[in-house]
């Protein structure tokens, strides 16, 4: 099983620690870091700054906004650090939430999925650099030629050169459609609240999407990479409590009570009811009984915890369902090798 760490997207201040989990991420064995955006540091500057002391491991966004800069810009993000990396840069994208996209990029979130497929194949002709990169739209006409516009725009080649024509994009995905989509023009699924027990219908709707006749991969060359939280304890229902209020957070306080795709994500699983109340709670102000009412079931369908051989058998488990990587976060370098030596021991 491979491992990814996740840095994630700042709070108030970076992370003091960063540096050195990258460094000791790079040493032991794991396989790609990622870092995030939300409304506060962007996610591509940090794996340029903390990447460039590291020899290996592979850099990625997890995720970077289709919002957050046009498909253009997303490619010269990608195409830059791809360079200056010597080649390890992952391009992860996601749409973000209505709240986010229309409240702090003030723009409109409708058709995900049509904007998505358009700004993917936009990237991949910038990365591919065969011809003048041009798009009919509706969602990012190049040139553009709309109101206002000047009528001088002429479709452009990159001056540098891409390094990778191939770079590989990774999509976070939630719903059925979605994830069919990323089967078909993606090279990853950067799966968030994976559960194995759901393994037979997230493989119905990847196998949609790998057997339509664009798609580019199969499942033998697709990575499926599952944010995680793996805990190895002795104490599984301490560690379960300390990880409910993150639970409570995404399902109740994630988007808004109309829109919240983590909520829908539980509800698939059958926490319909408590998803509700959860939600009612947690918009209410009172995080801590939100908190209190997730079962552990809620906690321990999508994360890993146990001592070293229960988190060992549950690893297998997983890979087994088709993860081929776990997004984990760690505290710090004594947690990364605890976690590195218990899934992958030499």
């Amino acid at each position: 099983m491979k491992l990814g760490l996740q840095l994630g997207y700042w709070g108030a201040q970076p992370p003091a620690n960063a540096a050195e989990l990258v460094a000791e991420a790079d040493r032991s064995g794991f396989d790609a870091v990622f870092s995030a955006e939300s409304w506060g540091n962007d996610a591509f500057t940090p794996l340029a700054w903390w990447g460039s002391s590291t020899e290996r491991i592979r850099l990625g966004t997890s995720v970077a906004q289709l919002s957050a800069r046009t498909p253009t810009g997303a490619a010269m993000h990608a195409l830059t650090l791809d360079h200056l990396s010597g080649g390890r840069a992952i391009l992860g994208l996601g749409v973000s939430g209505p709240q986010v996209v229309e409240g702090w990029y003030g723009q409109p979130f409708p058709k995900p999925l049509a904007r998505t497929r358009e700004y993917v194949s936009i990237v991949r002709q910038v990365l591919a650099r065969e011809a003048p990169v041009t798009n009919a739209g509706p969602h990012y006409p190049l040139p553009y030629t709309g109101e206002g516009s000047m009528g001088l725009g002429k479709p452009l080649k990159p001056i540098t050169h891409p390094l990778r024509a191939d770079l590989p994009i990774w999509l976070g995905a939630e719903g059925p459609k979605n994830v069919a989509m990323t089967a078909e023009i993606a090279d990853g699924w950067l799966a968030i609240y994976y559960t194995p027990r759901l393994a037979p219908m997230y493989n119905e709707w990847l196998d949609e999407g790998f057997a339509r006749p664009s798609a580019r991969r199969s499942r033998e060359d697709f990575e499926v990479a599952a944010t995680c939280q793996v805990v190895i304890t002795d104490d599984r229902a301490s560690a379960i409590a300390k990880l409910k209020p993150i639970t409570a957070l995404y399902v109740g306080g994630m988007g808004a009570a109309e829109v919240n795709f983590h909520a829908q994500v539980y509800t698939r699983m059958g926490y319909g009811d408590e998803v509700k109340e959860i939600q009612r709670l947690f918009l209410s102000g009172r995080k801590e009984e939100a908190a209190a009412i997730v079962p552990d079931e809620m906690v321990t369908d999508t994360m890993i915890l146990g001592n070293v051989d229960e988190v060992r058998d549950q690893v297998k488990v997983w890979e087994d369902s088709g993860v081929t990587m776990l997004l984990v976060t760690c505290r710090d370098v004594a947690h990364m090798r605890q976690l590195s030596e218990a899934i992958n021991p030499a």
